[in-house]
């Protein structure tokens, strides 16, 4: 394999996806090594600007991690088999712990722009599956559970390390929505009224993907903003990129602090 032959053959004990806010975590590990997703056969190209494009091998917190710097998203004009094909190739890679995170709308008004959430659960009302079509045995069985998509041992493990660091920790479900645009008012009230307490573009793919290969996944959102109808304002990227600079370093704090306790 490509990656194998830059990275070496060390096991890797955690996967991560760094979404907006966080991706310059990977630039942090000790000796990494970082190969641009445009050099790796079959990997699609990261579009969104604020997502550099690349996956980062090395250290952290005393644990070799793998480092995805951007995510691929449905809304670019991927298909869902390629929004999660590196989940499946971190599990070729024989990776079975796994970190998503991403930027997300507040739909629970009792949150507020910069917080971060745990998330406990999903909603997936988009029609298409990641799993759709003919099912790989080598990765995992046709029907599958999704009833702990997000680990609850590593759920309890972000728990206590944000309570250890001070730090408040919201908690709730992430409804996933295709893109590019943002939801209207309208859905954001038909969210809340389904038990949602944030929105956002990515992620789920993700999760469903690696509850097929039995991957534990631990999943934290950050709310860069109030979603829409909730605060009179104009919804813009440019916000989210703000707050997600905002927080970059409480953020990064949690996620070493999780890394140093993670059960490998």
């Amino acid at each position: 394999m490509y990656i194998t032959s830059r990275i070496g053959s060390e096991p890797i004990q955690i996967g991560m996806v760094l979404g907006s806010g966080l991706g310059d975590l990977a630039d942090e590990l000790g000796d990494s090594i970082t190969i641009s997703y445009k050099d790796i056969p079959h990997f699609p190209v990261s579009t969104v600007f604020g997502h550099k494009g690349r996956l980062v091998a090395g250290t952290l917190e005393g644990k070799r991690v793998l480092c995805m710097q951007g995510r691929f998203h449905y809304y670019e004009g991927y298909g869902f088999d390629q929004v999660v094909f590196p989940i499946q190739v971190m599990h070729a890679l024989g990776i079975k712990e796994l970190l998503v995170t991403n930027a997300a709308g507040g739909v629970n008004t009792a949150f507020k722009s910069g917080d971060l959430m745990l998330i406990t659960d999903h909603i997936r009302l988009v029609a298409d599956n990641p799993m759709r079509g003919p099912n790989i045995e080598e990765l995992g069985e046709r029907f599958f559970d999704m009833s702990n998509a997000y680990d609850k041992a590593l759920n309890e493990i972000a728990r206590t390390k944000a309570r250890e660091l001070g730090m408040a920790l919201q908690e709730g479900v992430y409804m996933f929505f295709a893109g590019p645009s943002f939801e209207t008012p309208a859905e954001i009230r038909a969210a809340r009224i389904l038990g949602a307490d944030a929105v956002g573009m990515s992620t789920v793919p993700e999760a469903i993907a690696a509850s097929h290969m039995h991957m534990r996944v631990l999943g934290i959102s950050c709310i860069t903003n109030m979603a829409a109808g909730i605060l009179a304002q104009k919804l813009t990227h440019t916000e989210v990129m703000e707050t997600g600079e905002r927080v970059k370093e409480s953020f990064t704090a949690l996620v070493r602090a999780i890394t140093r306790e993670w059960p490998v």
